[in-house]
């Protein structure tokens, strides 16, 4: 059974940070790229950032140079640091591991909360 579990988020100050991870279990972790989203309220799902499985990375534009995504291939996690957070970044935050290769596979996590308060 797969399993993703972000853990993490909360309340925090404009100018704070945060740090989320997500763990991930049942899959073959290593052939398998990560990402964040997140979720504002009447706002889409959009994309915060990826990592492939050879560890490289993409971000939004709106969090480049504040965000770092990473991942711990023998912990089976892809973490997020968030620093220098403003109050857009509130959302629910969620996390994606997907399998581009034969057998395609897409998992996402039950979202965590995060609140930056101005």
């Amino acid at each position: 059974q797969v399993q993703v579990v972000e853990s993490g988020g909360g309340l925090v100050q404009a100018g704070g940070s945060l740090r989320l991870s997500c763990a991930a279990s049942g899959i073959t972790f290593n052939v398998y790229a990560g990402g964040w989203y997140r979720q504002a309220p009447g706002a889409q799902r959009e994309l915060v950032a990826t990592i492939s499985r050879d560890g490289n990375t993409n971000y939004a534009d709106s969090v480049k140079g504040r965000f770092t995504i990473s991942r711990d291939n023998a912990k089976n996690t892809v973490s997020l640091q968030m620093n220098s957070l403003k109050p857009e970044d509130t959302a629910v935050y969620y996390c994606n591991v997907n399998r581009i290769t034969i057998p395609l596979r897409n998992y996402w996590g039950q979202g965590t909360q995060v609140t930056v308060s101005s």
